[in-house]
Parts: structure tokens; C-alpha cells; sequence
């Protein structure tokens, strides 16, 4: 069974979250602030964090922050918040996703299948060729492993920034519009935060680049978007 671990410090809410994810079938673990959070979560490891920013003791930044020090475990971020600056600093902390309060039980829902649904390894259901490792110069994606090596080195990474990297090096030399990766990880790219690119990218430079600055691999094409390099 499924384990989510729900930090969210409105008890009223909290328990709308926990029912609604226990009906669906999901076991769920419920936190009131971001100390008993994080405890839990090093105690039970979860398959997926839904946490809230603002909780008292830690806040969900602090916690998140965290927990990418010894885990890559999907986390969604909750916000009453709808601003750049809480998003940003979230998904550059390592975030998976986020979700803007106020929001409905169907809507929270499917985020979370959304990011367990591409947190899964290649399933037999996908091509032989669609499973096969995929490589250039000295980066390599294994789909099935859902593994990331650069120069024999294993970096970890989120399920965003595995389909980004995946969908670009499928296709060396191809330029993406934001939008174009942000469809390779958002069912609906139209509720996400299209500039959320931009810091996945960021991210995904400093795991593979050896100076990020002056990125070989993901390369920007002003005013359009992204590309992998091909001429490697």
C-alpha cells in the first residue's frame, strides 16, 4: 500500500486531506507541524509528501530542505500563497510539485497520482525501445531504473527533473519551449507554473554540468526554450 505522509498544521484540513486520501486507498500518516514531520518521515519513510509552507515549529521549506539531504521521496508542496517567490525557492529546495490553497479534494488527488504515476520505473507496458538506456557522451538515463549517471557518477534527481532530462536526450538537438517540458511531467501543463522550467533546469545543471555557468549538455536558445546538445 501506498504511504502519504500529510504535514499540514489546520486540523480541520489535515483531516479532509487524510480522509479523503484514505478513501482512495492510500495509507496516510498525518502531521501537525514540520518537527513531527520530519520525525515521522525518518521514523516511516512515506511514498510521497504533501506538506503545507506555513506550519509552525518548522515550516515546510525548513522541512523539505531537510529531507533532500538524505532522500529524493516526491514532495507537494501546499500554499496559501500564490506567489513567484514561495514556488521558486520550493522546487529549487527539490519540490516535486505544488498546490495553491484553496483547492479541491479531486484536485489533490490527482496531483498526487500524477507524481507517484512518473516517481514509477518503465513498466512492461512501455516499448522494449522505450525501456532501453538512453546515452550521450558521459550522461546516461536508465528509464526502468529511473537512474541518472554523468562521467560513471550516480546523481539523484526528482521525477520532473528524470522526464525533463529523459525527453531531451531522446531527442539531441531538438529545442523545447517551456511549455513542451513542462508537458513531459504535468498531465495538465496549463495548471502548472510554466516558469518552474526554469528552475528545474537550474537544478538539473548543477547535477550534470561541470560548471553550470557555461552548461555543455542543457543549453538555453534565447527566447524559445531548451535543447541537449548534440555535437558532443
Amino acid at each position: 500500500m501506498i504511504r502519504i505522509l500529510v504535514a499540514e498544521d489546520e486540523t480541520k484540513i489535515n483531516d479532509m486531506i487524510c480522509d479523503y486520501l484514505d478513501a482512495l486507498g492510500f495509507a496516510v500518516t498525518p502531521a501537525l507541524d514540520g518537527r513531527e514531520a520530519l520525525k515521522l518521515f525518518r521514523k516511516d519513510p512515506a511514498d510521497l509528501i504533501l506538506m503545507d509552507v506555513m506550519m509552525p515549529v518548522l515550516d515546510g521549506i525548513d522541512v523539505l530542505r531537510e529531507i533532500r539531504k538524505e532522500s529524493r521521496v516526491p514532495v507537494i508542496m501546499v500554499t496559501a500563497k500564490a506567489g513567484e517567490g514561495d514556488k521558486v525557492l520550493g522546487l529549487e529546495l527539490g519540490a516535486d510539485d505544488y498546490i495553491c490553497k484553496p483547492f479541491s479534494m479531486k484536485e489533490m488527488a490527482a496531483r498526487v497520482r500524477a507524481v507517484l504515476r512518473r516517481s514509477e520505473p518503465a513498466t512492461a507496458l512501455s516499448s522494449d525501445r522505450d525501456q532501453d538506456p538512453v546515452s550521450l557522451r558521459e550522461l546516461t538515463l536508465d528509464p526502468i531504473k529511473r537512474s541518472v549517471k554523468i562521467r560513471e557518477a550516480s546523481v539523484d534527481v526528482t521525477a520532473a527533473q528524470f522526464s525533463i532530462l529523459y525527453k531531451m536526450i531522446s531527442s539531441p538537438g531538438r529545442v523545447y519551449t517551456r511549455m513542451d517540458l513542462l508537458k513531459s511531467f504535468q498531465e495538465d501543463p496549463y495548471e502548472g507554473y510554466e516558469r518552474s522550467i526554469d528552475v528545474h533546469i537550474k537544478n538539473i545543471r548543477k547535477l550534470i554540468e561541470e560548471n553550470p555557468s557555461h552548461p555543455e549538455y542543457l543549453q538555453t536558445v534565447w527566447g524559445v526554450g531548451y535543447r541537449m546538445r548534440e555535437d558532443l
